[in-house]
């Protein structure tokens, strides 16, 4: 009951519910990797750490069942997703049509008559060179996963956000699991030029260039592997 009474006051002051607080709060340390890959999680102590009690902290973890960022044990509990080399593919079998469309619908949109603003997507840029520049890795992947959100958002096609909104989480996991190369950061403004021009051919050029890149590279620094992108096709 009273659990019940924190989450209904809380959201009487605008602020999230507990749940979805500590959801936010165990997804960010999946990706920092205060919690690394297989680890298990217990639910009295995470809500320990977090302050809170379980109720919320339950709710929280299912939910990031339900995201892949953690899987059930097989007796009980949760532990953090391990991603595995099929995993890895299927994620990117799945992300690369979608980034390629996010592209391609952001350089048309900034065709139209009354384009939208570029402003975010730069901003995103921008935060990620001084993080690279600082060597802080969990602020660069969060402005790079940000970078490619925007651009999504860019298109206006809502379908295309939720499906990306799903997949989020899982690419910030796996980029905050290898290195950044320059040269990727370098793609990223690549892409950025060729959307801000409306050139939507080159946009998707550059963009499934860049994907490619990617997976060559999560694939090479996760299990040294360093076979082509037609692997397992």
């Amino acid at each position: 009951m009273a659990g019940s009474t924190a989450g209904s006051d809380e959201r009487h002051q605008g602020k999230a519910p507990l749940s979805a607080q500590a959801r936010e709060a165990v997804r960010q340390r999946i990706v920092d990797r205060r919690y690394p890959m297989g680890a298990r999680l217990v639910e009295r102590e995470v809500a320990e750490e977090l302050r809170m009690s379980r109720v919320p902290v339950r709710e929280a973890l299912r939910a990031l069942v339900a995201e892949g960022l953690l899987e059930l044990l097989p007796r009980s509990g949760v532990r953090v997703r391990r991603l595995e080399r099929t995993d890895v593919r299927h994620l990117y079998e799945v992300w690369e049509p979608l980034a390629v469309q996010a592209s391609r619908l952001a350089a048309r949109a900034l065709t139209a008559q009354d384009p939208p603003s570029l402003e975010a997507l730069r901003a995103c840029l921008d935060r990620a060179e001084k993080a690279a520049a600082a060597d802080e890795g969990t602020r660069e992947v969060a402005a790079h996963t940000e970078f490619h959100e925007e651009i999504v958002a860019l298109g206006g096609n809502p379908l295309l956000a939720r499906t990306m909104e799903q997949l989020s989480w899982q690419l910030q996991l796996l980029f905050g699991l290898r290195e950044e190369p320059a040269h990727m950061r370098a793609q990223h403004a690549d892409i950025f030029r060729h959307i801000a021009a409306g050139d939507e051919e080159l946009a998707v050029a550059s963009t499934l260039l860049h994907v490619r890149d990617s997976r060559a590279v999560a694939l090479r620094s996760l299990f040294g592997d360093a076979t082509l992108y037609t692997e397992g096709k």
